[in-house]
């Protein structure tokens, strides 16, 4: 259990969310970002819970595609996240653009559910029950919702710009560590699915 959400968290990538959501942090009010950012997290959880539930019969039921096969393509996908996150950095995302009410949705999608997270997801739904995938799930978009909360009011305290500076340099240093593990999930899964193919075709 403890090792599904920490995967997922690192795919959720809080370091990352909060350097792409400083243009949105600087916007808005404490209480207007922890509002949408809120929902944000509700909407990205209930969209979770349905690949949780319907994701495996759609690929196997209707598309009829093995599911090592997603695996093994959602371990390629991971790894071209963490390619992206040690490589580009914070570069590799876009600033957020739109009205108040428009802000939940954007953050929702793509930057929380994408097809990393959405490729975990069914991969929870296959590995774990459901009632404990949809607690993984819980647990890892609260923590990560407190995460990002938390490194705002930490930059929030810092009193110098210069440091506050400083502080975003090792926000964007743990991004790209972070890319890291998340390569590391990502070649696992592929090895995973191979061997799990060839046990199958054995």
């Amino acid at each position: 259990m403890i090792t599904a959400i920490l995967s997922f968290l690192v795919m959720l990538n809080p370091f990352a969310l909060f350097l792409y959501l400083k243009p949105v942090m600087s916007d808005l009010s404490d209480r207007d970002f922890r509002t949408v950012f809120w929902k944000a997290t509700l909407i990205s959880f209930i969209i979770f819970l349905v690949f949780l539930v319907f994701g495996d019969v759609v690929f196997q039921k209707v598309f009829r595609i093995n599911f090592e096969s997603f695996r093994i393509f959602g371990g390629v996908v991971l790894f071209s996240f963490a390619y992206m996150f040690i490589v580009q950095g914070k570069k590799a995302f876009i600033q957020i653009k739109g009205d108040l009410h428009d802000l939940a949705s954007e953050i929702a999608l793509p930057f929380m559910v994408g097809a990393g997270t959405i490729s975990l997801t069914v991969l929870l739904s296959v590995d774990e029950e459901l009632w404990m995938g949809a607690i993984i799930l819980f647990i890892a978009v609260l923590v990560n919702f407190l995460m990002v909360m938390g490194l705002k009011q930490i930059r929030n305290k810092i009193p110098s710009k210069r440091f506050q500076k400083a502080f975003d340099k090792n926000m964007e240093l743990l991004l790209r560590v972070n890319g890291f593990f998340l390569g590391a999930i990502g070649i696992d899964m592929i090895i995973t699915g191979i061997s799990n193919l060839i046990r199958n075709w054995g």
